[in-house]
């Protein structure tokens, strides 16, 4: 019989990326296949990880997943993965749900990596997969992280105040929506409801403490307005969470430049990592 150590080995594929980093394909715990990239810090260091949550319809491949891994290996090692049902993982995205597991895997593979401490970073979707992940608790079997950077996260569930929002609740429930972001988006939805709903992010971000946290939200986000952001540092409680409202800011990593991530790298480092 294989040994523990053994056995947890074979849930990681990783072969060599000629880019000098490692890429992996990472098997999660309800058994779906995620792609996985790692790119290491710039001066090589294990201090600390940042796992990067990509926003609804992203993945690792993508023009601005890329350039926030390139920034933020300034601050450690960054690792970089497709949510299930987009770019070459398996699955069918369940927009938020279940890609809990899929955040979880990668930072496992972080940790396997040999790293002290692991941060995660989400945008849009990603954020609140990373709020739903701190806040889970110890009875939820997921791997604790050492800090959480929330990017343009929706405060709650089903928001439909934005004609954005509309248009894509209108992608997730209908059988053509669906059909489009296949076909037109590279993301594959799965058709089935919420059951039963998980846990909102405004209801997750109690339980992050002590864990540093970052809200980070701008003040010209078209997809969710600032009584999201506000929300979410309200429920973390006094002086539990930073908030930045970032003038001029849109949304998610495709709105990111290098001067706010490198910020969020700086922030993280301060709080948990050294360079």
């Amino acid at each position: 019989m294989d040994s523990a150590a053994e056995a947890e080995d074979t849930r990681f594929c990783v072969s060599p990326l000629t880019s000098g980093g490692r890429s992996a394909v990472l098997l999660t715990s309800d058994g779906v296949p995620i792609e996985a990239e790692h790119l290491a810090a710039a001066g090589g260091a294990r201090d600390l990880a940042i796992v990067v949550a990509h926003g609804f319809t992203g993945a690792l491949e993508r023009p601005a997943i890329r350039r926030a891994a390139a920034v933020l290996r300034g601050s450690g090692g960054v690792l970089t993965f497709s949510f299930r049902g987009h770019g070459r993982s398996g699955g069918h995205s369940t927009v938020g749900d279940r890609e809990v597991l899929d955040l979880d895997a990668a930072v496992g593979w972080a940790r396997r990596l040999g790293y002290a401490r692991v941060a995660a970073v989400g945008f849009s979707m990603g954020a609140s997969v990373v709020l739903r992940h701190a806040g889970a608790g110890p009875d939820s079997g997921l791997r604790p992280v050492d800090a959480v950077v929330s990017v343009s996260s929706p405060a709650r569930w089903y928001y439909r105040g934005t004609a954005p929002m509309r248009r894509l609740h209108w992608v997730v429930t209908r059988p053509a929506g669906r059909l489009v972001s296949r076909v037109g988006l590279g993301t594959r939805i799965h058709p089935r409801d919420w059951d039963p709903v998980p846990r909102s992010p405004v209801e997750s971000v109690p339980h992050i403490a002590p864990t540093p946290l970052l809200i980070v939200h701008g003040d010209r986000d078209a997809y969710f307005p600032l009584d999201h952001p506000n929300s979410l540092a309200d429920a973390a409680g006094d002086g539990r969470a930073e908030l930045w409202i970032e003038p001029g800011f849109g949304h998610a990593e495709n709105a990111a430049d290098a001067g706010l991530l490198g910020r969020i790298g700086d922030w993280l480092t301060a709080r948990v990592g050294a360079r």
